[in-house]
């Protein structure tokens, strides 16, 4: 029996074999050279990304919501480890995979609290805009980041900036074999992703390099090589209480952005089959997988946007395909270690690089500025926040410009005087139809968002400067509640100004269309108890009607 809170696994066809064993090798021929690289971008032994796979892909594969979700590791949670990890480090390659192992057991343990805590919403909580310019950010910072594993050049620098200045001051250092293997690599990739996107390209590629530093001994003239790749298993360890403590503000960066990216990669690929993703299961299936990941020596996983699209172009139905890619990797591992200690490293650095310009959405941009130059304002603002305050930062940056782009639009909505038009039912703004014609001696007014603190002075101001602007005689004022969902206190001693100015300049004061949780609130501060009882409408058509009987017949 299953527990609640996870996923019933859908009824198994042997139809869907096929697809899932397929969908299954191919993934792992395109997994292998991208996590090995993955690796090297998070500051790890390259075959620490495969030693990760193992247990993130048993634990989504068991707790998690979508049936074709690719869970590893990926290129902005390598970056982020990196940037988390390095400090700390001091330089030390063994210090530097304990922490990285360490921040994978933080993510996890901040992912299952959070799923206990029902948080999945903080999925929502970055923008589209904010997300296209954070991922365009994290991309330059990821190409920077290969510059020396492209082109031998050293590279040094504890900022982008610094990174910058001392390749551009070392370029007399450049290995021109080192810079011929990359650029083969990339325009290779390049390549085969325009012309055949749906055959494995990194491994292709990843082929064709180890067999050219094979064949014409490029490891002996610089080119640098993977290297010696330990077999047998990775050493389990538990990580240290401080390590933990150190690394908690990263591991929630990195959670956030690692769960986001699932939410919406599993969002995108579940129409497809019409199952539904639970944000709660994500993080738990989420933190499983970092659990495992740390405590088996390798770094903090998320999902892979280009391994999902694979496995669902190749006709994967359930998880068991990430379960047969897992096999194929054991296998490599078991069998091949030879041949991935002559993986090239400039390839490697080449794969992250074409990995970077996808993350940039030029399209994503461009409809941003078609549609509102201030969303495109948002995104580059996200870009600059990575880029200039490193990308742990930068994703605090981009929550808060998210945050504080919600609050401007809420503290200045729109808002409306209403009218009739004829022909039409109801009351509408006056300034979307010529002919509208306010109710005589009615003033009717509409604030189009709930009321709370950042607009309730907003409110105040605009509501009486509306009616000082009405030019004929008023002798009822009712406020339309419809988009006045939610309040809290400062905005309802802001109605209650509004309220008493009102009524002392001899208008009677009333409320149309307020819900009824939201009627009690009102009485609860004591404000119903101040209009009267037949001043509450529960339409606008009953205030108009109610306004014309009052007038009797003469007005009709």
């Amino acid at each position: 029996m299953f527990h609640p809170r996870l996923p019933r696994p859908p009824r198994y066809s042997r139809r869907w074999v096929r697809g899932d064993v397929t969908s299954g090798l191919t993934v792992a021929a395109y997994l292998i050279p991208q996590v090995m690289a993955y690796g090297a971008l998070a500051g790890v032994a390259p075959v620490a990304g495969l030693w990760a796979i193992a247990p993130a892909m048993v634990a989504y594969a068991l707790l998690g919501s979508s049936r074709l979700l690719s869970v590893g590791p990926e290129s902005t949670t390598a970056l982020m480890t990196a940037a988390a990890v390095a400090p700390l480090a001091d330089g030390d390659p063994s210090r530097h995979a304990a922490l990285a192992a360490t921040l994978a057991v933080g993510v996890g343990v901040f992912a299952v609290a959070a799923g206990f805590a029902r948080l999945g919403v903080i999925a929502h909580l970055l923008s589209r805009p904010i997300l296209v310019g954070y991922l365009a950010g994290v991309a330059i910072i990821m190409v920077v980041g290969q510059l020396e594993k492209v082109t031998g050049v050293p590279v040094d620098g504890d900022s982008l900036y610094g990174e910058l200045h001392s390749f551009a001051t070392s370029l007399h250092h450049l290995h021109g074999k080192t810079l011929a293997v990359s650029a083969a690599s990339l325009a290779l990739l390049v390549a085969l992703h325009r012309w055949t996107p749906r055959l494995p390209s990194p491994l292709i590629v990843i082929t064709i390099a180890t067999v050219a530093v094979w064949a014409f001994g490029l490891d002996e003239h610089g080119v640098r090589v993977v290297g010696h790749v330990d077999a047998g298993l990775p050493h389990l360890a538990l990580p240290t209480g401080s390590d933990l403590v150190d690394l908690a503000p990263s591991a929630l960066g990195v959670l956030f952005v690692g769960f986001a990216d699932n939410m919406l990669t599993a969002r995108a690929f579940s129409g497809r089959d019409s199952h539904q993703i639970n944000a709660n299961r994500e993080l738990f299936a989420l933190g499983a997988a970092n659990l495992g990941a740390g405590v088996g020596q390798g770094f903090p996983v998320s999902s892979s946007g280009s391994r999902t699209a694979l496995a669902a172009s190749s006709g994967a139905r359930t998880q068991l395909y990430s379960l047969v890619a897992l096999g194929a990797v054991v296998l490599v591992l078991a069998f091949g270690r030879p041949a991935l200690a002559m993986f090239p490293m400039a390839t490697l650095g080449a794969i992250i690089i074409f990995a970077a310009t996808r993350l940039i959405d030029v399209a994503g941009f461009r409809r941003l500025a078609s549609f509102r130059r201030s969303e495109l304002a948002l995104a580059l603002t996200a870009a600059v926040g990575v880029l200039v305050f490193d990308i742990l930062y930068g994703v605090l940056v981009a929550i808060a410009v998210s945050l504080l782009d919600l609050l401007a639009r809420v503290a200045r909505p729109h808002d409306a005087v209403l009218g009739q038009v004829p022909g039409l039912d109801g009351m509408h703004d006056v300034d979307d139809y010529p002919n509208a014609r306010t109710v005589p001696g009615l003033f009717a007014y509409r604030y189009d968002s709930p009321l709370f603190f950042a607009n309730a002075e907003n409110f105040r101001r605009r509501a009486l400067a509306a009616l000082d602007a009405c030019s004929e005689d008023v002798d009822w004022f009712v406020l339309n509640m419809e988009a006045i969902v939610e309040v809290d206190i400062t905005a309802l001693d802001a109605l209650e100004d509004v309220r008493a100015e009102v009524t002392r300049r001899g208008i009677a004061f009333g409320l149309a269309h307020a819900k009824h949780d939201l009627l009690d609130d009102l009485t609860a501060y004591g404000l119903t108890a101040k209009i009267q009882p037949e001043m509450i409408f529960p339409t606008m058509r009953a205030a108009t009607a109610a306004h014309h009987l009052r007038l009797g017949p003469a007005h009709p």
